[in-house]
């Protein structure tokens, strides 16, 4: 397979017009505006309300890479397209729009290896489907608007009143104030899926926010594989994502989370990721985070159930202006649970990674194991690596390793790959591409090659 991939096809941004937006800034007009926009039910416009006091009255993060060049007041926090809502025919898609997805893959993805895609432009989802024999069986995978006006009971039970609460952090409240579009995926008791679901996220208008929600619930004995891509192209003016991704792994249920955000780097990526896992379930999280100037994110699973699991892998990449502030967080709050968390970044021209990680086992939590892994590679002696770690062992009968690595890519190295006939740009991709490969390997096969691409392509030049 072959995926030509340049920088353009993610940083160019389309003229479209909008058919509605709300003005700059975030006032309780604003919240009313959007829920009336949607004809949403009272209890959500509520939920928005309650979300919006939250915010207005929480502060702003006191830890991590600083905020101060994000401007609330200067965003658009609701922006429509001139494009129908939740299009199940690619073919009513405007030229324009359906243009750039398709740029980016969808929706031949979908063709060629999808059980289900649905693609999101600014604050609204434009394009959505799932084949039929999956919709036979129960499966639901609808747009998060969709699904507040055809699932009403269902969304209610689990929309931001267990896995995220608005009162979590600043940037949670906004988004239970302003979130739109997403994706709500429920998959019934006993129903396999044998190939992945898909979603892409795309933000066009300048100064703009995107807020989508994501909910997956896993029924009991239920599996799903589910991917996530986010992209958004260059401006001079500061855009804000803050999405929210709400998982329910049922009893002996399975789960697979992938996401690739490449974001561009006038974007603050304030993503807020959150699972609960019960008996027997499994969670897995497969992160990469390329884009944006500035992230804070940090997947999080709360085992509460016997024998319940977490896997979590992440890449991180931070060159110039980038700073990559993410990590992995996993509450062990029954018997005989286990995690395990593998995290790499790459940093290069002056860039910041940091890992940021919280592993907690409550008391009573017997049996219970955990092991972490962090390894850096660093391109030169401007760039930053930093680990903040974060354990909290309640239980005395519990099992934790952790464990992190900062490496540089050293002259031998190069110079021995280089004595086996490769260029000296060949030999800096083979070392990065057998630095990034456990992550690699956990992607489908096309975003694997998509990852690798975008590897590659910030590595253009990595040697002055």
């Amino acid at each position: 397979m072959n995926i030509n991939i340049t920088r353009e096809l993610y940083d160019h941004h389309d003229d479209v017009e909008s058919r509605y937006e709300t003005p700059e800034g975030l006032n309780e007009d604003t919240v009313r505006n959007i829920s009336k926009y949607k004809n949403e039910p009272e209890w959500m416009l509520n939920k928005r309300l309650e979300a919006l006091k939250i915010f207005n009255e929480m502060k702003m993060p006191n830890f991590g890479p600083s905020l101060e060049k994000l401007d609330l007041n200067k965003i658009t926090y609701f922006n429509i397209p001139n494009a129908d809502a939740d299009s199940d025919s690619w073919e009513k898609v405007p030229e324009n729009i359906k243009r750039t997805f398709e740029k980016l893959g969808i929706p031949e993805a979908e063709r060629l290896s999808l059980a289900g895609v649905g693609a999101q432009y600014d604050s609204q989802v434009v394009y959505h489907n799932i084949r039929e024999d999956l919709k036979k069986k129960g499966v639901i995978f609808e747009d998060m608007d969709v699904a507040v006006q055809k699932y009403p009971d269902l969304v209610k039970k689990y929309f931001m009143n267990q896995c995220i609460k608005p009162n979590l952090h600043k940037f949670a409240a906004l988004h239970g104030a302003v979130w739109s579009g997403g994706t709500f995926l429920f998959i019934p008791k006993g129903v396999k899926i044998d190939m992945p679901l898909q979603a892409y996220f795309r933000m066009n208008a300048k100064k703009s926010g995107q807020f989508e929600h994501t909910l997956i619930i896993v029924d009991e004995g239920a599996q799903v594989s589910y991917i996530e891509g986010c992209s958004s192209p260059v401006y001079n003016a500061s855009s804000i994502h803050a999405g929210g991704v709400e998982i329910f792994v049922h009893k002996n249920a399975r789960m697979r989370y992938s996401s690739v955000e490449n974001w561009s780097r006038n974007t603050f990526n304030l993503n807020t990721k959150r699972a609960i896992v019960e008996e027997n379930g499994i969670i897995e999280w497969i992160s990469g985070n390329m884009g944006s100037g500035l992230t804070m994110l940090y997947p999080t699973s709360f085992l509460v159930g016997k024998n319940a699991r977490a896997n979590h892998i992440s890449i991180a990449y931070a060159g110039h202006d980038q700073n990559q502030d993410t990590g992995s967080k996993v509450y062990h709050l029954a018997e005989n649970t286990s995690s395990t968390i593998k995290s790499k970044s790459i940093s290069k021209d002056g860039g910041i990674t940091s890992y940021r990680g919280l592993v907690k086992i409550k008391k009573g939590a017997i049996n219970s194991k955990c092991a972490v892994s962090c390894d850096a590679l660093m391109f030169d002696n401007k760039s930053q690596s930093n680990t903040y770690p974060s354990i909290d062992v309640q239980e005395s009968n519990a099992d934790i390793v952790h464990e992190a690595t900062v490496g540089k890519i050293s002259e031998e190295q190069i110079f021995y790959l280089q004595s086996r006939g490769l260029s000296q740009e060949q030999a800096v991709q083979m070392i990065v591409s057998g630095f990034i490969e456990p992550l690699i390997k956990e992607l489908p096969l096309e975003y694997a090659v998509e990852m690798n691409r975008l590897i590659e392509l910030e590595m253009e030049g990595s040697l002055g």
